[in-house]
Order: C-alpha cells, then sequence, then structure tokens
C-alpha cells in the first residue's frame, strides 16, 4: 500500500477541484431548472446527486485516512442526499489496500513499545481485514489464546486537519443545495462538528477500548450476544487487541441453501438488539456494515468494530421510549411531543409525526410484515414531498444521525435474510420491557 497522501497542498487541491466540479453541476442543474418539467427536475437532480457522490468515492479513495472515513460518516446524513447517492458514499469503505507488515510492525513499535514478536507468541503479518483507518491481523498471546489486533495506518493521524477543512467545503455545497432546492434547512457546522467529533473518537483506539468494556457490560445479561474483550496491556491509541470471535460473518448466511430458520433467528436477534440499545440501554452501536457481525455456532450474535456508537443521555433515552409509546398507540400528539423531548427545534410538528408514519409503518399494523416490500427509496421520496410541502422540517438533533443510520442497515438486513414477522409485536415487547427498566431505575 502507498503511504496515505499527506501533503498538505496536494490534498487541499486534489478536494478544491472536487468541490469546485461539484459546486458547478449543481450550479449547472439550477440554471436548467428554468426549462424542465417538474418531473424533469426531479430525474436531473437525482442523476446530478448520484455522480457527484461517485467523484467523492473515487477521490477519497485517492487521498484515503481520514478523508476517507469522514466520507464514509457523510453517507450517515440522510438530511444531505437521497437514498441512492448515499449508498453510493457508502461503498467507499470497501476496496482499502493492506499496509506491508513493516509499516505495521513500525506502528506497533511506536504505540506499544515493543515489536509484535515480543508481545505476540505469533502474529500474522497478512491482515484479514481492512477498513478505512486501519487493518486487522491475527495473533496468539503466549498461553495459546487467539486474539485480533487492529493497527491503524500510519499518517492518519497527520492529515486530519485538512481532511475536515476539505470536508466542510464539501458540507458547505450539500447544504446550500439542501437549503435552496430541497427546502431543508440543515446547519453545516453542527454536521462538520459532528463528522469532527466522530472521526476524533474512531482515531484513538483507546476510546474504543473504553466502547467494548461498556457493551459488554450492558450486554452481559444476553446469552446470545457476544462482543469482544480487550486486552490492555497489549493496547494503545493506535494498536488494539481484542477477543477473537469465530464465527460466520453476516454475508455468509444471506447465501442460498442457508437454513431460514437460522435466518429468521437472525432477524429478530438484530430487530430487538438495535431497539433494545436505544430504549433501554441508551448505547447504540452505529455501524451497520455485514462485516462487523458475526454468527457462531451456538448460535450466538457477535459485535465487531466500536469505534462509531452512541451513548444517549437519559433524557433522550426517555424521549425515544415515549416516542416509541406514542408510535404504538398511534397517538399523534405524544409523537410530537416526543420529538420535542428529543431535540427537533422549529419546524411543524405536524410534518416531523407525518414524516414517522411513512417510517415506521411496519411497526404501526399488527400484522405479518415481509421487510422486502419496505421500498426505502419510495418512502425517501414521500418524505421529501412532505419536506416540500412544509418547507421547513427544522433542526434535527445529531443523535438522530446514527440512529438512521443504525436503522438503515436494519432494514437492508432483513430484507436480504428475507424476514416475515410481526415487526409491531416484537417492538412492543422490547418497549415494554425498557419501561419496566426504567420503573426500576424510578424507583
Amino acid at each position: 500500500m502507498a503511504e496515505i497522501t499527506s501533503g498538505r497542498a496536494r490534498r487541499m487541491l486534489s478536494v478544491g477541484g472536487l468541490t469546485t466540479s461539484v459546486g458547478g453541476s449543481y450550479l449547472w442543474q439550477a440554471l436548467k431548472r428554468p426549462f424542465q418539467s417538474a418531473s424533469e427536475q426531479d430525474r436531473t437532480l437525482l442523476e446530478t446527486h448520484v455522480r457527484n457522490a461517485a467523484k467523492i468515492v473515487s477521490r477519497s479513495q485517492e487521498l484515503r485516512g481520514a478523508f476517507m472515513k469522514l466520507v464514509q460518516m457523510l453517507s450517515m446524513r440522510n438530511d444531505l442526499l437521497p437514498p441512492e447517492a448515499l449508498d453510493v458514499l457508502a461503498t467507499v469503505q470497501s476496496q482499502v489496500p493492506p499496509m506491508p507488515y513493516e509499516r505495521v510492525r513500525e506502528v506497533v513499535i511506536e504505540d506499544l513499545g515493543q515489536p509484535p514478536e515480543a508481545l505476540f507468541e505469533h502474529f500474522e503479518p497478512e491482515a484479514f481485514a481492512a477498513a478505512s483507518l486501519g487493518q486487522v491481523h491475527r495473533a496468539r498471546l503466549p498461553g495459546g489464546r487467539t486474539v485480533a489486533v487492529k493497527v491503524q495506518y500510519p499518517g492518519v493521524d497527520a492529515t486530519v486537519r485538512q481532511d475536515i477543512k476539505n470536508i466542510r467545503a464539501l458540507i458547505t455545497v450539500f447544504t446550500s443545495i439542501a437549503r435552496d432546492v430541497m427546502g431543508q434547512q440543515v446547519d453545516k457546522d453542527e454536521v462538520a462538528e459532528e463528522l469532527e467529533a466522530r472521526l476524533a473518537e474512531e482515531l484513538d483506539y483507546r476510546a474504543e477500548a473504553q466502547n467494548l468494556e461498556r457493551f459488554r457490560a450492558l450486554l452481559a445479561d444476553d446469552p446470545e450476544v457476544v462482543v469482544p474483550r480487550v486486552f490492555p496491556a497489549r493496547s494503545g491509541r493506535r494498536v488494539l487487541t481484542m477477543q477473537y470471535l469465530r464465527g460466520y460473518p453476516l454475508s455468509d448466511l444471506l447465501l442460498p441453501g442457508v437454513d431460514q430458520g437460522l435466518k429468521d433467528w437472525l432477524a429478530l436477534k438484530l430487530f430487538r438488539l438495535l431497539w433494545r440499545q436505544v430504549l433501554e440501554l441508551g448505547a447504540l452501536h452505529g455501524d451497520p456494515h455485514p462485516g462487523n457481525y458475526l454468527v457462531t455456532h451456538h448460535p450466538r450474535l457477535g459485535l465487531l468494530d466500536f469505534g462509531s456508537v452512541r451513548f444517549f443521555e437519559p433524557a433522550i433515552r426517555r424521549g425515544y421510549l415515549r416516542l416509541a409509546r406514542g408510535i404504538l398507540a398511534g397517538d399523534d400528539a405524544e409523537m410530537a411531543a416526543a420529538c420535542g423531548d428529543l431535540g427537533y427545534q422549529g419546524g411543524d410538528p405536524e410534518a416531523l409525526v407525518r414524516i414517522l408514519h411513512v417510517v415506521c409503518e411496519p411497526l404501526e399494523h399488527d400484522t405479518e410484515y415481509d421487510a422486502r416490500n419496505y421500498d426505502l427509496v419510495e418512502r425517501g421520496w414521500r418524505i421529501q414531498q412532505i419536506a416540500f410541502a412544509h418547507k421547513q422540517l427544522g433542526a434535527a438533533p445529531g443523535h438522530q444521525v446514527l440512529l438512521l443510520r443504525a436503522l438503515a442497515g436494519l432494514d437492508a438486513h432483513l430484507k436480504a435474510l428475507g424476514a416475515v414477522h410481526n415487526y409491531r409485536r416484537l417492538f412492543a415487547e422490547v418497549v415494554e420491557a425498557a419501561a419496566a427498566r426504567h420503573r426500576e431505575e424510578d424507583a
């Protein structure tokens, strides 16, 4: 792997050209709008979004490092771009070439003070997994325990400051389009600050180690979930040593011939676990990439990669529980009040409730529901129409970004698993368990 492009001038010029190209394409689109029908305007704007997303992915694969991670995070912002463009941005984390073992060894020495051969009984030089900020190697501790060692790419932290400036320029373009074309009011500073905060967390593997231990404690009462243990003596800011989980990646369970009973178990587990995190635990694993899940022989669901998580304050957790109860009761006034508790500022409460009805339809009907019938693109279009009609939806709180990304991932997994269930009843069970826990806390 070539070194991450670190020259400040080169990165600035590279993204500067990208920003100019993206901004120019939207300007050209705006100039053509008066001469197009409404359907042509919608079609050509969507095509422009998708082309620009592809340009950004291409440039991020050239620059790699922090910029690549920021683009991946940007793919969570459904308030900036339609689902089709966000899907393109989300592909940025794939196709990352591994770094050679010599560089891995240097990072381990710099971070832990000793080379891999001194810290481990055996260390595989070839990575078995790679992503935007680092790669993972199998190793064996003295005594024989197999572990996974995550090593950050060298040079990533050196590019962070410039890449934050670069991504801010792109965000300015997208928020302007969201405002002028789609009628969405998006705070570009809030978006940039949220991305910067999440990036800082993901670059410090000590924070991920803390997340792992916290989730292990929170989910200790669930025998069907396993979270890797951390080995602090062999972990630091850029190296993280964890328990190695053996199992099948989620993608293997989506193949033809896999027992549908196992697929159904997994679908129910993913559904219950996500909503339990939000409504009961106040801690959300926010990266739904299929590579972050393993299924063991028992079966148990293994969770991986805790760099992108969100811990909700008690008031936010209770706000989501209030919203869930309002959805189950079909109480629009309660749903609107819950949105206020959750920090949705300004805008029309009626529009927010209408959007919630579109998003939460499977939770509102007491019947079997085939996840494959949930058309995310069509619903996104209906939500945009509501936004157009109401002009102003108000400012959305930062905590919704990771939740929407997690929900989109859950939707994709349920579709792929062919899961047909009564999701309202499943949701009601999770809501009641969360309410019981809240009552215990209040007692």
